[in-house]
């Protein structure tokens, strides 16, 4: 079960309830946290070039959150349209991110209170990467439960996830691979029983989070939904890739061996 704490709670209940008021446009909670996946790359990839990161942006110029904040309107809806189309064809993270991304938000005052008042208004990089992988992933389970949005998605309980890992012990060493991973839940309880169990330096930690998580999804949207889980718990990112599309059921079992 998520331990959910105060901010954690009212962090989950605020984009709940924005979700509800979406359901009148006829968004699932599958859209929804869809168009979060995409507001959220773009806000945390903003805030890493302010202090004290002050990296260089992964965001080509004109398509990046300080864009979509200055607009409202109509003129915010084509922008953020142009902008997903932009992105789904960069290479790397950022394509996989928005491969075929659409905006499903048809009011443009909506998108608008989206980015400014719900996403804009937290420092999404500074939170506990607990905090924010967990609040996201209550969004994750709540979307596998919705009867419109979740359906063919099967949410894994996490008990049973937990009772599996614990009994498979791994540790740093050890070569994780999820060839259906959905939204990475066995990776990610994985990565909490490693850290819990061991006592990792910063080259382990380094090495495990980037080389040791590996998993095959073989739907888009899903594939989207299980990298930013991965990001917001503090995996992966940058040139890591750590979830792929593939079916690693294809006839050629060899090529999948790299990680599998």
């Amino acid at each position: 079960m998520l331990k959910e704490t105060p901010s954690l709670t009212v962090g989950l209940l605020t984009l709940r309830n924005y979700c509800n008021v979406l359901r009148d446009d006829g968004l699932s909670y599958g859209d929804y946290v869809e168009q979060l996946t995409f507001l959220l790359f773009l806000k945390m990839a903003d805030e890493r070039t302010k202090p004290p990161y002050n990296e260089e942006s992964i965001i080509p110029a004109g398509f990046d959150w300080d864009s979509l904040k200055k607009l409202d309107g109509p003129e915010l809806d084509a922008h953020y349209r142009h902008t997903l189309e932009k992105l789904g064809r960069e290479p790397g993270l950022r394509g996989v991110i928005f491969s075929k991304a659409q905006n499903r938000i048809q009011d443009p005052a909506k998108l608008r209170r989206l980015i400014y008042d719900l996403i804009d208004r937290e420092k999404w990089t500074e939170l506990d990467a607990d905090v924010k992988g967990d609040a996201y992933e209550g969004l994750l389970q709540k979307n596998a439960e919705d009867t419109k949005g979740g359906a063919g998605q099967y949410f894994t309980p996490r008990p049973l996830i937990q009772a599996i890992v614990d009994v498979m012990r791994p540790d740093p060493d050890t070569t994780i691979c999820d060839p259906a991973c959905g939204t990475g839940g066995f990776l990610l309880a994985t990565h909490s029983y490693v850290y819990r169990h061991f006592k990792l330096d910063k080259e382990q930690k380094t090495r495990f989070d980037h080389e040791h998580l590996r998993g095959y999804e073989l739907v888009d949207s899903v594939v989207r939904l299980a990298l930013m889980n991965m990001a917001l718990h503090g995996i992966g990112g940058g040139t890591d890739i750590p979830i792929v599309r593939k079916d690693s059921l294809e006839k050629n079992p060899m090529s999948i061996s790299r990680w599998c």
